[in-house]
């Protein structure tokens, strides 16, 4: 690796063979984040491989309770289990870990950030920060801006959600399915619960039997709660599975306290961090997952009256955001940017 730079830190990507992993290392080399070392941790199948870092050829290694000696920030990818088991052994070994699972996103001693919005959170830690879910930063981005010009007190959301979401596995699913459906061959799905090629699907989280609710659902509910500091806001969200490669989408419906118009939230958007406004009538360009992969910013168009509010309260858009950048990785290496500890290094 680099030769180190004093108060460089030493790095760990927990999940580095899976897609988020691989994102986490393009984008601290994109985005010049400064390493002293970097630590590639996987599963015992995955040890032995290589990964490359900045012209460097890096050895993962298996992921184990002496994994963080001597490391400083712990990116984690590798589902909620490992990091229910394996975070809370960084942060005693003296690392701050940020965590794209679920495992600790509600815990209210850990703080959930979105740095366009409250990263000032960031601070509070105690050892971990949370990633939040991927639907809830593709939304709440943009949301923000507003909200802080005018509440929001509702929002009704339908998302669009890619194979991304799911994994390497799921978009490998993707692509061979849809292969064999082509050449008219039989593809029975493995990842996903349903066929995959040219069919979308209620997301593929388990249903809530009281409220119907799918846990993605939920998520996106309690998370825009918690990131808006804001108990009240009312949440409507139908989470959907799509045969799209990379990128989700959503249909966003809010209303606000106060009257709001098309011209207020483009004006808004225009200037918001992380947004880039995409709307385009003329010619019926709007924000498509082609053009947000591989893109850092969420993208908003299709920004309109909603009609059926004669109250003039209420507005709809459509967004597109990369999932696997803004909606894990990037938005987890902002957080360590951040960091205090690295900072006042």
């Amino acid at each position: 690796m680099e030769t180190k730079v004093k108060n460089d830190p030493v790095v760990a990507i927990v999940g580095v063979t899976g897609a988020v992993g691989a994102e986490f290392i393009a984008t601290m080399d994109k985005r010049d984040f400064r390493v002293s070392k970097l630590k590639a941790l996987a599963s015992a199948r995955s040890a032995g491989r290589t990964v490359s870092f900045r012209g460097k050829t890096v050895t993962i290694e298996e992921l184990n309770e002496r994994s963080f000696e001597g490391v400083d920030i712990a990116l984690f990818s590798a589902g909620g289990s490992i990091s229910r088991k394996f975070a809370p052994l960084a942060v005693r070994s003296g690392a701050v870990v940020v965590d794209n699972s679920s495992a600790f996103r509600m815990d209210p001693n850990v703080p959930l950030v979105i740095p366009e919005i409250n990263a000032q959170r960031i601070r509070e830690h105690k050892g971990i920060i949370a990633n939040p879910n991927c639907a809830a930063i593709t939304a709440l981005v943009p949301l923000w801006p507003i909200h802080q010009k005018n509440r929001i007190k509702r929002v009704i959301i339908a998302t669009y959600q890619a194979a991304s979401g799911a994994g390497a596995a799921a978009m490998d699913e993707l692509v061979q399915s849809t292969r064999a459906y082509l050449n008219g061959q039989v593809f029975p799905p493995k990842v996903m619960p349903h066929p995959y090629a040219f069919n979308l699907f209620s997301h593929n989280t388990a249903i809530d039997p009281e409220t119907g609710y799918n846990d993605e659902e939920s998520k996106v509910i309690k998370e825009t709660r918690k990131i808006f500091e804001d108990e009240k806001i009312g949440v409507g969200v139908t989470c959907v599975r799509v045969p799209v490669l990379r990128a989700h989408c959503e249909a966003i419906t809010f209303e606000c306290e106060r009257p709001i118009s098309e011209a207020e939230v483009r004006n808004i958007l225009a200037v918001a961090p992380g947004v880039r406004v995409v709307d385009d009538r003329a010619n019926n360009y709007f924000p498509m997952p082609v053009d947000a992969s591989g893109q850092d910013d969420v993208l908003v168009g299709r920004i309109r009256k909603d009609l059926s509010d004669p109250s003039g309260h209420s507005i709809a858009m459509f967004v597109a955001a990369d999932q696997l950048l803004k909606g894990a990785a990037l938005n987890a290496v902002q957080i360590a940017e951040l960091l205090p500890e690295r900072m006042m290094a």
